[in-house]
């Protein structure tokens, strides 16, 4: 606990410096890593489109299963050691985080709303009464949003409006995303940031900041959707139009398959992470009867040998978790109703996403082309943080300076803005409040 206990006292000193410009940080919870991004306000070049880091920092994750906190010492002390690390490349001390999670039950759902018009110019009044109107018939019970984003605006009938304001008609329409996670959830991973003595700044889905970071614009214009492949979860954001249309999650992942080495094997979990790594495939390859591998075995009997097995019986284990996850990912999505464009490509990021051959399942599972995902817009990364597995804590930042704008702060939503803050309502509901937000600050 002496870390956190550090980190309280830093954390005192940093009330002096409140008035100078905040450092932007990320944390990427994930059930096999823990990930901090620290960028200072000077580091966005915006006529390049490009981001630079000053600090980073990750180490194993402790405490968290299947994307959920479940030992709240172990995940805030892992917190609280990434941060340290990131801090102490940056030279600098970080207040509070914007954390990527693809737990609570993550999900997104698509409202609509018409609000007829004068013969004059569309104002802020009028986006604002829309949005309203669309959270107005929303009903979340044991949820709290992350994400409000509009999919699309039309003028009288007119789609595809990217910015409504100041055009002429007489029937404004929305369409809204709202993306939702357990409130349970949210409350818990509030409360451990804080526990690690960190002011928790909001959630953000993991599947749509990866997104940001490893997709291009013209995949967003086009349809594309990107499946971010983490140690505890599998999840998904699908674009359309330049927008964010549909956001699911499976909780399997990576670390599932090296529980399925570990019970096939006879093995440990940390040999059987090992052996995944090393040999680990989803496709079959040359000589794999013949070929044998070695495994620690279990337990500390130093009289047990090591345990002895083809490649071909680690092949049969992956593979057939690895192709059932995206099987169950692909019928998740067609039972969605998201409007999937047939000619929309598939990008994948996350950790488990480089484990040899799972391209090639995921070509076979979705029929459609598949890439790996790297952050795009950070040039400056060292190679170790710059694979797949490093897109959530990268789109973070790029969310942070390029966008999309939300209709609700992550702030409001987390009930963190003070002056912004929305009224309380009878309900309590945030989508409530954040109507509410709405119309006393547009």
């Amino acid at each position: 606990m002496s870390r956190l206990e550090d980190r309280r006292e830093a954390r005192e000193g940093l009330k002096v410096l409140a008035g100078r410009q905040p450092l932007v940080a990320a944390l990427d919870l994930g059930a096999s890593k823990v990930t901090c991004f620290i960028m200072k306000p000077g580091g966005v070049n915006r006529e390049a489109r490009t981001l630079q880091t000053v600090g980073v920092g990750h180490v194993q994750s402790r405490g968290v299963r299947g994307g959920s906190i479940v030992n709240m010492d172990e995940a805030a002390d892992a917190i609280a050691l990434a941060v340290e690390r990131a801090e102490q490349v940056a030279g600098a001390s970080i207040q509070g985080v914007t954390v990527a999670t693809a737990g609570g039950q993550l999900a997104s759902h698509r409202v609509s709303a018409q609000v007829s018009l004068g013969a004059r110019p569309i104002v802020d009044a009028d986006l604002s009464k829309a949005i309203g109107q669309a959270l107005s018939q929303v009903r979340l019970p044991g949820r709290r949003p992350v994400h409000l984003l509009p999919i699309a605006w039309s003028v009288d009938g007119q789609r595809g409006v990217r910015d409504p304001r100041s055009m002429f008609g007489r029937q404004l329409g929305l369409e809204l995303l709202v993306v939702s996670i357990s409130e349970t959830v949210f409350q818990t991973l509030g409360y451990c940031v804080e526990r690690a003595h960190l002011e928790f700044q909001g959630a953000v889905a993991s599947p749509f900041v990866s997104a940001l970071a490893a997709l291009e614009d013209d995949e967003m214009d086009l349809g594309c959707i990107c499946v971010d492949m983490g140690g505890g979860s599998t999840s998904v954001a699908v674009f359309a139009n330049g927008s964010l249309i549909h956001v699911d999650s499976l909780a399997v992942g990576g670390a599932h398959v090296t529980a399925d080495i570990a019970r096939g094997l006879s093995t440990s979990i940390a040999g059987a992470e090992r052996i995944k790594t090393l040999h680990g495939s989803a496709i079959a390859s040359a000589n794999e009867d013949r070929e044998m591998i070695e495994a620690p075995p279990r337990g500390d009997d130093p009289g047990a040998g090591p345990v002895i097995a083809p490649r071909s019986m680690l092949k049969g284990i992956i593979a057939p978790r690895v192709e059932e996850t995206l099987e169950l990912l692909r019928e998740r999505l067609k039972a969605s109703g998201a409007p999937l464009d047939p000619g929309a490509g598939l990008v994948l990021t996350g950790g488990a996403s480089q484990l040899a051959g799972v391209r090639e399942v995921a070509v076979r599972v979705f029929d459609r082309p598949v890439r790996l995902g790297r952050p795009r817009r950070l040039p400056h990364l060292a190679d170790a943080a710059s694979g797949p597995a490093f897109c959530a804590a990268a789109g973070i930042l790029q969310r942070a300076a390029f966008g999309p704008r939300e209709v609700v702060s992550l702030r409001t939503l987390a009930g963190g803005g003070k002056a912004q803050q929305p009224a309380k309502t009878e309900s309590g509901n945030p989508l409530s409040r954040a109507a509410q937000w709405l119309k006393d600050n547009l």
